[in-house]
């Protein structure tokens, strides 16, 4: 679509209906002292200088891959095939703002419902939207799915969900006041357990919501907390890490009403911490309470396939107070190399992936667990996560293993202060033996020399 600017006739026009002299008058509002504020920018650079500067700056950085690394807890280093980058450049793809004329957007309406079935059989759910905008956000308006869907505004809240989920959801929902209980969770015998989330289920209780595998790594029987949910006409969100649906029960079988997750894991680069993706499923009696958009399958005159948006009196734009959400976009590009890297790997090759991830883990917590002073306290078994309590604080180890050239893991203080000597350790299938190795020897050296 081309872009028509203004005619200085309608821009007479405007100004004169709003009774301004000139485009100048619109910012009397603000103060004259802050309008063009002198800012130090430093001198002008040629494009050699600038570069030269640019690249001095980024020099500072350390290339993730370029040193051993076991940070995860959210946002996760995979190989990304070749072809996810090439495939998201394609123009046929790409739509201008939003498609609302299908007739013009079949590139970006194919891939959403492309998408859409994807994640559909990843998760063995009935139906799923073309994304929002994280994991995180997917969460909140999962929570707002369930309290409009029961009429009740009491949320449930597993403690072994990811930290930074919990805040967001805590921020979304906050205006609508919901009674948030969270579950504890604490060392015991030497690892995690969980007390109090099963127990805190009643009639008064919209949905309870569970992670699978937990933010510690741990694979758990979501069996007895979907049926104790269920029993009072509560619904079940579980989280999920998508990696790990190539060696897990999905969670359509598990027994979950709506599934969400961070979709950065499949196919999208770290980049500093986004743009992300989040994955949203649920079943199918509850796709009028889904957020964002869905498209569909249709056909036209000449019984042509084709693909446009669908239920749309759902989205902000359409009915505004009474919508669903106020999301009225979607992370399309990002779900493009979401759907591509699927599309690549297939379920073997995603298989492929999620074993290689656990094995590694599973190497890595054996060997440090044989450390003195070391001691693994997430319960086996678990997938590519794992926590491990030392004789220091988790930002000093972390500390230590930095100035030997090691990333570590996730320092739970911040989130958990009572698991402030907790770290929790991340590897992938670009985690070598070697870095595990490294890691292990590392450890050994930083809890022999602490006092």
């Amino acid at each position: 679509m081309s872009f028509v600017p203004l005619t200085e006739a309608e821009r007479t026009e405007m100004l004169g209906t709003l009774g301004l002299a000139d485009a100048g008058a619109l910012f009397d509002v603000l103060p004259e002292s802050i309008r063009f504020p002198a800012i130090d920018i430093g001198p002008a650079l040629t494009e050699m200088e600038a570069v030269s500067q640019l690249e001095g700056l980024a020099a500072r950085n350390t290339p993730l891959g370029s040193v051993p690394s076991f940070l995860g807890a959210g946002a996760y280093r995979h190989f990304i095939p070749s072809a996810v980058g090439a495939i998201m450049s394609r123009s046929e793809y790409g739509t201008s703002y939003t498609p609302y004329q299908p007739e013009v957007s079949q590139g970006t309406l194919q891939v959403m419902f492309e998408f859409q079935s994807l994640v559909c059989a990843l998760t063995a759910m009935e139906v799923a939207n073309a994304s929002v905008y994280d994991g995180a956000s997917a969460l909140a308006e999962a929570a707002l799915m369930a309290m409009r869907s029961t009429g009740r505004d009491r949320l449930v809240v597993s403690g072994a969900v990811h930290p930074h989920y919990r805040g967001v959801l805590d921020t979304y929902v906050g205006a609508k006041q919901p009674d948030i209980t969270t579950s504890d969770v604490i060392v015991e015998d030497g690892v995690l357990v969980e007390r109090g989330l099963i127990e805190a289920l009643d009639e008064q209780t919209a949905c309870c919501i569970v992670s699978q595998p937990t933010f510690f790594g741990e694979i758990r029987d979501l069996t007895p907390v979907v049926e104790a949910a269920h029993r009072v006409g509560a619904l079940v969100v579980e989280v999920y890490n998508p990696t790990s649906l190539g060696i897990l029960k999905p969670p359509g079988e598990s027994g979950a009403d709506i599934a969400v997750a961070e979709g950065q894991a499949l196919g999208i680069p770290l980049s500093y911490g986004g743009p992300y993706v989040g994955l949203m499923s649920c079943r199918r009696e509850l796709v009028r309470q889904l957020p964002g958009r869905i498209a569909g399958e249709a056909r036209d005159a000449q019984g042509r396939r084709g693909f446009v948006l669908t239920l749309q009196a759902r989205e902000q734009h359409i009915r505004r107070e009474k919508a669903t959400s106020n999301i009225c976009t979607s992370q399309t590009w990002i779900s493009l190399g979401v759907t591509a890297y699927l599309a690549l790997l297939g379920p073997e090759g995603l298989r492929s992936v999620g074993n290689a991830c656990h094995e590694t883990a599973r190497y890595a917590a054996d060997r440090l667990a044989a450390i003195p002073g070391v001691a693994v306290v997430t319960p086996r078994p678990f997938f590519h996560e794992f926590a491990i309590r030392t004789l220091l604080s988790a930002s000093e180890l972390n500390r230590r293993l930095l100035e030997r050239g090691i990333i570590g893991g996730f320092d739970l203080g911040p989130s958990y202060p009572h698991l402030a000597d907790v770290s929790l350790l991340c590897c992938t299938e670009l985690t070598s033996p070697a870095a595990v190795d490294a890691l292990v020897e590392s450890v050994r050296d930083v809890v022999r020399s602490s006092p």
